[in-house]
């Protein structure tokens, strides 16, 4: 949903067209860990162990992907 030129001229205004490596140290901003974002398939990787039989007794509980986002934006 980042990944997007429009987000990178909000994120680096000072560049006539910025890419999303230019973006990367923005972005990190928001992030606990030492990452600029959350790759596809990391969330993928999260929904098919949610839907293994590993996962059987995981019931009612929100799973974020975020690499540490709701720790460091509580109100996120």
């Amino acid at each position: 949903m980042i990944l997007d030129d429009a987000v990178y001229k909000v994120f680096r205004p000072d560049l006539d067209k910025p890419t999303r490596e230019d973006a990367g140290d923005a972005f990190k901003s928001f992030i606990l860990l030492d990452q600029p974002w959350v790759e596809v398939d990391e969330v993928s990787n999260a929904v098919l162990w949610l839907s293994s039989d590993e996962a059987r007794s995981i019931t009612g509980v929100q799973l974020p992907v975020d690499a540490g986002t709701l720790v460091k934006w509580p109100g996120a």
